[in-house]
């Protein structure tokens, strides 16, 4: 055991954990975040992916130690209630979630996505969504909504008024 900070969502969260614990159990089981999701446990799903420093990690394979130092983001830090991210909006507007299961991590996936590439082509989506896994198949739907918030977010800022869709 070993004592490690980590900063989740801008919050820095102090634990005494095995040093080779997977980031996934110490989110969700130490810090107590539950949005972040164990799927296939070998990085195959992307069930479990979050940001570390702005990209997209599957936290089922990575070790805390070496994300201490790092900025780590996962579901619950992109949006709220309140102030929805343009994907997690256009999530809901196009109905994407089936079972809901992978979800958390699509979306992470996207985020990430829109960081890079504000306005993606098909080609760009695909590739950057090929390794999340829908076991409910709405590949199409996922598609259509990453499009969705990138117009959203494109009308935004060239309206001026400073949205930028989510935190």
């Amino acid at each position: 055991m070993a004592a490690i900070t980590l900063t989740i969502n801008g919050k820095p969260h102090e634990m005494d954990v095995d040093p080779r614990m997977p980031l996934l159990w110490a989110i969700r089981d130490v810090a107590g975040l539950k949005g972040t999701k164990f799927g296939c446990g070998i990085s195959q799903c992307g069930a479990c992916t979050v940001h570390i420093d702005g990209k997209p990690s599957r936290s089922c394979s990575f070790p805390v130690q070496a994300a201490a130092g790092k900025k780590i983001t996962t579901i619950e830090g992109i949006g709220s209630e309140d102030n929805l991210h343009a994907v997690q909006k256009a999530w809901i507007e196009e109905q994407v979630p089936q079972c809901g299961y992978c979800q958390s991590g699509q979306i992470m996936s996207a985020v990430a996505l829109l960081e890079s590439k504000p306005n993606p082509t098909d080609e760009d989506i695909d590739n950057a969504m090929r390794g999340n896994i829908c076991r409910c198949g709405t590949y199409q739907r996922v598609r259509k909504a990453i499009h969705s918030a990138a117009s959203a977010k494109a009308s935004a800022n060239k309206k001026g008024n400073g949205i930028t869709g989510g935190k």
